[in-house]
């Protein structure tokens, strides 16, 4: 083996077009576990991979097992497995990063959660590689949708993850499917009973590699997580830019639209910030990160794979807006911080839902993550006074300020204030934008309302077992939520196209990115539906919804005013019964808790908010 402290991909015998893609990308040199990994998937050989996430598999199997596919045969060569969609998605990006140069090859993706149309259209083209979560494959493979007859390399990726996740079934039938010729690799971060017995099960004389981590070179990156309450994300990110002391930060979001609202959001807000994603050209992203480098932005939003490798010694700080599904994700994304011997702290965001994932990411980084402490109303009020005063110091200092002095006594006496007084006019027009006292937060207010009255903490309404005084309401007398944090809009769609309230939220929550909680109330009429979605939807969200289709019917959204609304209720509650639904009123939906849904096998991600405003339930929002 060749010392893997010397060799260069340009040393491994990958196929040209390959190398020819890594190096645009700037990789020179392989990882431990690329330089190992990779000569024995180019002889053929099937390879147990035993490696901590974030040291590089991906490419590890990825390069090698693409310099042996036929690029002119359209058929299923190569399978990748993954728990995750996500994870799948990262992955077939990477793979066609690196393939970018073989002419004709494709990569399709398939996986739960995600429409099956647009995974049909993508079969059909002949992709040479396939990467999916195990429900879905599963589905595509028994439907004759996904053949396996010339496949030459399967992959599991995160096997021990898939374990965790329930998945061993599901990829024992799917390996039980494959050819007994195909070359196979499975990565794991770890090797459970479970993913030995498959080991010995499916491959052939297995080469192991295993990488070992090394203690002395994890980074000094402190972890801590803050669980998102009535303020938001959005806002908890405007607080920890105006009160944290970082010299730089990344924030990583999941969509590459999220970047662009985001950091449009922040900007408006006076921040130094910017986005940076796969849609920009390359040279546009240089620009970005060399401004980031020598401090013209302070704050970066970005997604997963752009921001791989990203090495900018001045991020101090990284914030995991949106969460993500794979651990390796997790740890690439906090690499970005506490680099060249610098301390960095990663942030993360969680909801209720979300805190369960810490314990596996603190087994996965061997790290404690702790509880941040989300600066209140009144810290965040206290630091913008100290910034004003830093600036009013620093402004005497480089300023010959006689002139102004002059003007000053000049409006004192006009005016028959003093000096102080005009001052305090002056700090108080100065502070309206960014108030010294904001207001208290909604839970501080809300304690504080309840503190003289014993008055139980409005969170208490979710403990499902404390419902023993509470009398049942009829779904027709759930009252409308205020109109204000809503637009309403018309759906072309029906009773009569069989449309359910669960069809409407399922195609809306992921065609434009919101948490289906989200969704205010849905009404159901005869030939037409109005949804309740949160204010002021973004173009780009409206155009997706555009193309919405439920049960085959395009939907043709259109917004509808307050009047509009109430008068279609008004007829429809006045419309003669018919048969027994003498009573019936526009029907409204309440979208249940997705732990009611029926699941896919773990392939569905939480839909997320798509809203920059924050996520807060009390004001669900696309406005920045």
């Amino acid at each position: 083996m060749t010392d893997t402290t010397q060799v260069r991909f340009d040393q491994l015998n990958l196929l040209a077009p390959v190398l020819q893609a890594i190096n645009e990308m700037g990789y020179i040199t392989p990882t431990p576990i690329q330089s190992q990994a990779i000569p024995s998937l180019l002889a053929g050989k099937d390879v147990l991979g035993e490696a901590q996430t974030g040291t590089g598999k991906t490419a590890a199997f990825g390069l090698p097992l693409l310099s042996r596919l036929d690029a002119d045969l359209k058929q299923p060569q190569m399978l990748v497995v993954c728990p995750t969609r996500e994870l799948a998605i990262q992955v077939a990006e990477a793979l066609t990063d690196f393939a970018k140069h073989i002419r004709g090859l494709f990569v399709a993706t398939v996986y739960g959660g995600q429409s099956y149309t647009p995974q049909l259209r993508d079969l059909a083209r002949g992709p040479q590689i396939v990467v999916g979560t195990p429900g879905r494959m599963m589905d595509h493979i028994k439907k004759g949708r996904l053949k396996l007859d010339n496949l030459k390399a399967c992959v599991l990726d995160e096997a021990d993850e898939m374990l965790n996740m329930g998945f061993l079934e599901d990829i024992e039938w799917i390996l039980n499917q494959i050819p007994d010729q195909t070359q196979m690799a499975f990565f794991s971060a770890t090797m459970p009973a479970p993913i030995k017995k498959i080991t010995n099960q499916f491959l052939t004389d297995p080469i192991h590699v295993k990488i070992a981590v090394q203690k002395s070179d994890k980074p000094k990156i402190t972890q801590k997580s803050w669980t998102v309450g009535r303020i938001g994300k959005t806002v908890g990110l405007e607080r920890i830019a105006e009160v944290v002391d970082y010299d730089a930060m990344i924030v990583f979001v999941r969509t590459r639209n999220d970047t662009l609202v985001l950091a449009e959001h922040l900007v408006s807000k006076g921040f130094k910030a910017s986005a940076l994603n796969g849609d920009m050209q390359q040279q546009d992203r240089e620009r970005i990160v060399e401004q980031l480098k020598n401090g013209r932005i302070n704050i970066l939003i970005a997604t997963d794979v752009v921001a791989r490798g990203l090495d900018v010694p001045r991020i101090t700080h990284v914030i995991n807006y949106d969460l993500p599904h794979d651990s390796e994700s997790y740890v690439h994304r906090i690499g970005r911080t506490g680099r060249a011997g610098r301390e960095g702290e990663a942030i993360l965001f969680a909801s209720h839902r979300e805190v369960r994932s810490l314990s596996r990411l603190e087994r996965i980084t061997e790290g404690k993550i702790e509880v941040f402490d989300m600066p209140t109303a009144e810290q965040l009020g206290q630091a913008r006074i100290e910034r004003t005063q830093a600036a009013l110091v620093k402004a005497m200092e480089v300023n010959d300020l006689a002139n102004f002095q002059a003007i000053v006594s000049q409006m004192a006496e006009q005016s028959n204030t003093t000096p102080l007084e005009l001052a305090a006019a002056l700090l108080f027009d100065r502070q309206i934008a960014l108030p010294f006292h904001p207001k208290a937060d909604p839970v501080e207010r809300e304690f504080a309302a309840r503190s003289d009255r014993g008055g139980r903490d409005r969170n208490d309404r979710f403990d499902r077992n404390d419902r023993s005084e509470r009398a049942p309401r009829e779904r027709s007398e759930r009252p409308r939520r205020d109109n204000g944090e809503f637009d309403t809009y018309r759906f072309n769609v029906g009773r009569t196209h069989g449309v359910r309230p669960g069809d409407i939220v399922g195609a809306v929550a992921n065609e434009i990115k919101i948490d289906s909680n989200d969704i205010g109330q849905i009404r159901l009429f005869d030939g037409f539906t109005h949804v309740d979605l949160p204010k002021n939807m973004p173009k780009p969200a409206f155009e997706k919804l555009q193309q919405v289709l439920i049960r085959k019917h395009k939907i043709s959204p259109s917004l509808v005013t307050a009047e509009q609304a109430a008068a279609a209720d008004s007829q429809r509650e006045e419309r003669a019964p018919r048969s027994d639904r003498n009573d019936r009123a526009p029907r409204e939906f309440q979208p249940r808790r997705r732990n009611e849904r029926n699941n896919d096998r773990g392939d569905k991600k939480p839909v997320r908010s798509f809203k920059a405003s924050g996520e807060g339930r009390s004001r669900p929002s696309f406005e920045g």
